[in-house]
């Protein structure tokens, strides 16, 4: 059987070694040490612009911690209701619970697939209504590196003063309005997973807007310990901090960022242009100029009524042929675990987890590789 075309693997550009060597020599292993400050600079550097202002950037050990921490520096705690989007992965919403507070899940809007900011201000007129207060944070995602309408979003937070942390996961690189996505909100979270644009093997980091912000951040995720000769606690901590190690990977990644976003954006273009005569098959693409998707992913839509496959027969076709591909996430508000959560909902979210697909994206794509994808989706 032929290798297996993989959705998205990690690649590494070569001097990720070189780092991780210093740490052995050094002896810097854990979650300290200089790969870790290193990193967090790197990142600082490629976030900030004249728009932004100046960012700091706390390295953690997932995406996922890095939402924690941002909700629980917004004030979330027990009882509250933070607004998320319903079409993303769990780690948004589970989030919100750990800190005792209740997702309210809005839909998405048909350019983005992202946070509709039309139910998202429903939402918060609704929960103002029923429950006497506002909602505690907004929680918009960019999915599969497609930017939300941010902008849009973050003017109707500004009007009820409901601050905005931004699920950029899987969007750094991504732009709207010629800012990196994640650096509009009081906070922004990143991942490196595996599958990312840059991978740290596992790991994630904090945008902050104050040395405040990072400081109180950096304190939760070191086990919120006091200043002291010997561990005093007053607060509970967290163990959440990036090792030497996997920073010392994501220290190598920054030099190969934008070979990746290129690339990917390069194989979408290819994916669009083969496909754009393929009946009942839309390549999700940019909405508007304002947007620049670093296509972390490239998804299509399926029309069942023109095409003569539906999304799930397209992608068993693939995986008969030893290519990965993966159905859209289904939505928060479809989830057994959130059934009995508010949810603002227009159908879109639904639809897309109906049809959509994700095709293999990834750097180590080559163009050879990419025409057999194209060869098996060009089947009857």
């Amino acid at each position: 059987m032929e290798e297996r075309i993989r959705l998205s693997l990690a690649h590494m550009g070569g001097k990720e070694l070189g780092f991780i060597q210093e740490a052995f020599e050094s002896n810097w292993v854990t979650s300290l040490g200089p790969n870790v400050t290193g990193f967090e600079k790197d990142l600082e550097e490629y976030l900030t612009s004249e728009k932004t202002g100046e960012l700091h950037v706390v390295a953690l050990n997932s995406g996922t911690s890095a939402i924690h921490l941002g909700l629980l520096l917004l004030g979330v705690e027990q009882g509250d209701e933070v607004i998320c989007q319903s079409f993303t992965f769990c780690a948004s919403a589970n989030a919100a619970v750990y800190l005792g507070a209740r997702p309210v899940f809005v839909d998405s809007e048909p350019g983005s697939w992202n946070m509709d900011p039309v139910l998202l201000e429903e939402a918060i007129c609704d929960r103002l209504k029923k429950t006497g207060k506002l909602p505690k944070a907004i929680l918009p995602t960019h999915m599969y590196g497609m930017p939300a309408d941010i902008i849009a979003i973050t003017e109707v937070a500004l009007r009820y003063e409901i601050p905005v942390l931004e699920d950029a996961a899987e969007a750094i690189g991504s732009e709207f309005c010629g800012q990196k996505c994640g650096t509009f909100g009081r906070f922004g979270a990143l991942s490196f997973n595996g599958n990312k644009m840059i991978t740290t093997s596992a790991g994630g980091a904090l945008i902050c807007h104050s040395e405040e912000d990072a400081r109180k951040a950096l304190y939760y995720a070191t086990q919120a310990r006091d200043e002291a000769l010997y561990y005093q606690h007053s607060q509970i901590g967290y163990n959440y901090r990036m090792s030497n190690i996997c920073a010392g990977i994501g220290r190598g990644q920054m030099y190969v960022l934008k070979e990746h976003i290129a690339r990917r954006r390069a194989i979408h273009t290819l994916y669009t242009e083969e496909l754009k005569d393929r009946v009942g098959i839309h390549v999700m693409n940019n909405p508007d100029h304002r947007s620049q998707s670093n296509f972390w992913m490239t998804c299509i839509q399926v029309d069942p009524s023109l095409s003569l496959h539906t999304n799930m027969e397209i992608r068993t076709k693939l995986e008969v042929a030893n290519i990965e591909s993966a159905l859209l996430w289904k939505p928060m508000h479809l989830q057994p675990l959130y059934k009995d959560v508010p949810m603002f909902d227009n159908q879109l979210s639904a639809h897309l987890f109906s049809t959509g697909l994700c095709l293999p994206s990834g750097p180590l794509l080559t163009d050879e590789l990419l025409n057999k994808v194209l060869e098996v989706l060009s089947l009857d």
